[in-house]
């Protein structure tokens, strides 16, 4: 089962090393991490996706506020919040298939950020799901390279962590 936690924590050097390190000792695979600061350059926001049970999530969230740095922690319910990913990826591109990878981008709101003879270069925002797909879609054009960012989240309605 999949869970993905947002936590609040104070910007400084270390803390992301303490933070993950709790999911590490209790042998977690993190599926996705993303940190960034947020409105205040003092605070940063990490999203982590695990792959875990409930029961043991639940003793993670404790220890993670048990650290001093750690200012608010939230298990995101899958149906309250909106996350995205975003995605880059490399297709070969000919003249033959440039206008066909073009067409399969513009169905699925892709942008095209480079484009060279040989190569095209897409970015897209999206669900993991739907990143998932529109990769499965480029398979047969040959991948060169894909790079994804972690799921960010926020909590759907006016609540906030």
């Amino acid at each position: 089962m999949q869970q993905t936690l947002s936590v609040l924590v104070e910007n400084q050097a270390g803390i992301l090393n303490r933070v993950t390190g709790l999911f590490s000792r209790r042998a977690f695979n993190i599926e996705s991490l993303a940190v960034g600061v947020t409105d205040d350059p003092s605070i940063s926001r990490i999203t982590i996706r695990v792959d875990s049970g409930n029961n043991v999530l639940e003793q993670v969230e404790k220890q993670l506020n048990k650290l001093v740095e750690v200012i608010k922690v939230r298990a995101q319910e899958e149906t309250r919040y909106i996350g995205r990913e975003l995605m880059l990826i490399k297709v070969n591109a000919s003249t033959k298939t440039r206008g066909e990878i073009a067409a399969i981008a513009e169905i699925v709101g892709a942008k095209v950020d480079d484009l060279t003879p040989t190569s095209m270069t897409l970015e897209l925002s999206d669900t993991t799901e739907r990143l998932d797909a529109f990769q499965a879609m480029m398979r047969p054009f040959s991948i060169l390279e894909v790079a994804r960012t972690g799921l960010i989240a926020l909590q759907t309605g006016g609540g906030k962590l």
